[in-house]
């Protein structure tokens, strides 16, 4: 554990560089005090900064849709606090997993599988392939994170430490990432007398702590504590490893009843595909019956009508079943959709809503610059290679990368007989599209 706080790596994953309640610090100069369970177990945890995250989708014919994420952010020092508890967890899981035999069931917030998303929807469309008949289920659980039970993720937590009562130390952090405080980003702001804009967000995050301790004390009105017996925040650094854990049972259960019938199961966060052969003796509608019995057995976990989907796959062709299997089920979709990528049932590609929240970001930016006539409000001409960097082939290569880097590595993974990109062809004419006249 003392290679792990002092690796590099751990020590840049929890440095960040936004001003919060207390000033900035990283892991690699708070291990004693992470790692000592005393001073953990009497640690008072500050309230998380919240805000909305704007996740609006561009979708074909009926334009932007509106959608919120709320978002959460630590402290530095709790962030450092549930960091090394995520990984004292990961590690527990990791062996857990192993011995039950579903290692490979649950892919995301993993610290030992070293994938990605790419490689992980890749093998389960090669095991439809390679399976040639078989009966598919996509799912998706509503509000994942904001509906899981504390007693019940207590309850998991105890088992996964194989202990009755949890210890002092864990139990202090059980109970501040459930009953969790938050303070509004907005209110914040207005407090320093700063506007909800890029540069009061960047004067904000100037400052050393966010409220000097004077502020703090005579604002705390603003806390708003969460009353519910159910839902954690998003964006800890502890809270995927706890969806994981909340969903242990459950795993188990669809993982072993799957594998009776030769098939597949994989979850990723809240989203997961199973897989049953179409074979002699193998009744696909009532796995996914008892699929469906198993998630429904854990409190508060729902699956998104909208978003369950059924599918027959055979001689390379994809039906959607959905309605012959559960009247609320979605059966518009004609391609199976899972981790980003679509398989029509001879190719697989990147999925259509994917790649059409690229082409709103692209527009959007080269529209914006476009309005402006290619200048600054100060009168300086807009680079418009920086454009090029972020939405081009030619950005791939860059230092950081962009949405045609993560491309060339699907495609990579997947091969060239496959058609990635069917969608992409002639974006640099798309660009030029929105800037001519400048």
């Amino acid at each position: 554990m003392d290679a792990w706080l002092s690796d590099k790596k751990t020590i840049q994953r929890s440095k960040r560089y936004y001003a919060h309640f207390d000033v900035r610090t990283d892991i690699g100069r708070m291990k004693d005090y992470v790692s000592n369970p005393k001073a953990v177990a009497a640690h008072g945890f500050y309230p998380f900064i919240h805000y909305e995250m704007d996740m609006s989708k561009f979708k074909r014919g009926k334009g932007v849709v509106p959608k919120k994420r709320d978002i959460c952010y630590a402290a530095h020092i709790d962030r450092c606090i549930y960091q090394y508890y995520s990984h004292i967890l990961n590690e527990k899981y990791n062996e857990r997993t192993t011995c039950d035999g579903i290692s490979n069931v649950a892919v995301a917030y993993r610290t030992n599988l070293r994938k990605s998303n790419i490689q992980f929807s890749k093998a389960a469309y090669d095991f439809i392939r390679k399976t040639e008949n078989c009966y598919v289920m996509i799912g998706d659980f509503t509000h994942f994170f904001d509906n899981l039970d504390h007693a019940y993720l207590k309850k998991q937590w105890c088992s996964l430490l194989e202990c009755e009562r949890l210890p002092k130390d864990h139990y202090n952090v059980f109970k501040n990432i459930t009953s969790f405080s938050q303070w509004e980003l907005t209110d914040l702001l207005a407090i320093n007398e700063l506007k909800d804009n890029k540069a009061g967000h960047r004067a904000l995050n100037k400052q050393s702590r966010v409220l000097t301790a004077e502020q703090y004390k005579n604002n705390r009105s603003h806390i708003q504590p969460n009353m519910n017996h159910y839902g954690i925040p998003q964006g800890s650094p502890i809270s995927g490893m706890l969806a994981n854990l909340y969903m242990l049972e459950v795993d188990k259960q669809i993982h072993d009843l799957v594998e009776q019938y030769h098939g597949f199961y994989m979850r990723y966060s809240d989203d997961f595909i199973v897989i049953v052969p179409d074979e002699p003796n193998n009744n696909a509608l009532n796995v996914f019956s008892e699929v469906r019995a198993f998630i429904a057995s854990a409190p508060r976990l729902k699956l998104e009508p909208s978003k369950t989907q059924y599918f027959h796959y055979k001689e390379e062709k994809v039906e959607n079943i959905g309605k012959a299997i559960d009247k609320g089920a979605d059966d518009s979709k004609k391609f199976i959709n899972f981790l980003g990528f679509s398989f029509n049932g001879t190719k697989v590609f990147i999925r259509s809503k994917t790649t059409a929240k690229y082409y709103y970001r692209m527009h959007r930016k080269a529209k914006n610059i476009a309005k402006t006539g290619g200048y600054t409000r100060k009168g300086n001409h807009i680079n418009l290679s920086g454009l090029y960097t972020l939405y081009s082939e030619h950005g791939a290569k860059s230092k950081r990368g962009n949405y045609f880097t993560y491309i060339e590595h699907a495609e990579e993974e997947y091969g060239q007989d496959e058609e990635i990109r069917h969608d992409l062809k002639n974006n640099m004419g798309k660009i030029r599209k929105v800037l001519k006249g400048i």
